[in-house]
């Protein structure tokens, strides 16, 4: 039980005390394509949330977190508006926890994120830690496809963003030294084996300093611009196409794409042109993987960074800049911006050998150019690993 739990509700029994665990992940290739129904690939990080909590028959929902400052406290009977604060991830949870069965009962707890927030999906990790104890307490049954939706549609029809379904499938499908190949479209996945030919690799996280947030970014406008060019693309071509909504590039064929690609405006051809390479990434970064050849890995990784600045066209100076560093730090295969990028974090594959040389290069180049961000930069080495667990 972690200490802070114990300050703050000293007269619970510890042997009540119940433990649910969602790691962070990391996409090494697939950037921005899982919302237009494409192929992903994804790793549990060996860091992630943990949730403290016992059950409240009284229905009350009282958190806290080690992350956040303020208590979130309401009863499930006179829920509050939506908060603009950490608290609305438990309000998404109940919202779409209660579409599967009766929530009475609410929990009592301490929320732990064990890495800095940004660029790891650190709230689809909140969310299924919290969905998960809801479901414990109030008896619904959820298996791990409904784990995903629930914490898919939490996410997209509670909080707002248009986003798919990595985050949530990586955090719960994947398992310690396999990567998770996802197609978004249909939910089918494979988990790969690293080959025993396949030298170990650290995933460092480099953390730019600046606070992460997808609400009011360019993250839904770049989806509608997907949806823009593939309605577009179809229409030329005179193909039939559903409603507005549920178009994505996906359903656009490469050689339809080739051939009407000179109609679309420069931002909607950008965002087509990053799905069409970064499908075709994914499926070299699997061969890759499955030959055990992290250098050709890693390169498709620096390819889909470049494409994400150019082409999707988020990060910002200094993500740029810290991008940039990686790519010249001894013994790293190959890196990205992790999430959406427009702040938070990168991601790398390094060679455990370089470790401290990989980590000082990219650290001297960014606070050189930065030296505001000493403090709030940080690196974190880390694994792959199971996904989402019960732990007590």
């Amino acid at each position: 039980m972690h200490k802070d739990f114990k300050t703050l509700f000293p007269d619970t029994p510890e042997h009540e005390v119940r433990h649910v665990y969602s790691p962070y992940r990391v996409c090494p290739v697939g950037a921005h394509i899982d919302h237009q129904h494409g192929h992903v690939t994804g790793f549990a990080l060996d860091h992630g949330v943990d949730f403290y909590y016992v059950p409240t028959e009284t229905g009350v929902i009282n958190l806290f977190s080690t992350d956040f400052e303020g208590q979130v406290l309401f009863p499930l009977g006179a829920i509050p508006p939506k908060y603009d604060s950490w608290g609305r991830y438990i309000q998404a949870a109940i919202y779409t926890v209660s579409k599967k069965g009766e929530v009475k009962f609410g929990v009592q707890g301490l929320i732990c994120g064990s890495l800095p927030v940004g660029g790891l999906s650190s709230s689809s990790a909140v969310l299924l830690c919290y969905i998960m104890a809801l479901a414990d307490v109030n008896d619904i049954p959820v298996d791990e496809h409904e784990l995903i939706e629930l914490a898919f549609r939490a996410e997209k029809e509670y909080i707002g963003l248009s986003l798919g379904k990595l985050d949530q499938s990586c955090e719960v499908l994947s398992k310690k030294d396999h990567l998770l190949y996802l197609d978004t479209k249909d939910d089918s996945y494979k988990l790969i084996p690293k080959p025993a030919n396949m030298p170990d690799f650290d995933i460092l996280i480099f953390y730019s300093g600046l606070t992460r947030t997808l609400i009011n970014t360019g993250y839904n406008t770049r989806t509608d611009e997907c949806k823009v060019a593939a309605f577009s693309l179809l229409a030329y071509e005179g193909l039939p196409y559903d409603a507005f909504t549920n178009t994505r590039l996906r359903d656009v064929d490469r050689k339809v794409y080739n051939k009407w690609k000179h109609r679309l405006p420069d931002a909607l051809a950008k965002r087509a042109t990053h799905f069409m390479t970064e499908y075709e990434r994914v499926d070299h970064a699997v061969e890759a993987f499955t030959k055990g050849d992290i250098d050709m890995l890693g390169a498709i990784m620096f390819a889909s960074g470049d494409s994400s600045i150019q082409q999707w066209e988020s990060g910002c100076p200094e993500m740029i800049s810290l991008f940039d560093a990686i790519k010249e730090a001894p013994g790293v295969y190959g890196g990205r911006f992790s999430g959406a990028g427009f702040k938070g974090c990168c991601v790398a594959l390094s060679n455990p050998e370089y470790r401290e040389e990989a980590i000082k290069y990219v650290t001297d180049a960014y606070i050189a150019k930065y030296p505001e961000m000493e403090g709030q930069y940080e690196v974190r080495v880390c694994k792959t690993a199971d996904g989402v667990r019960r732990v007590s």
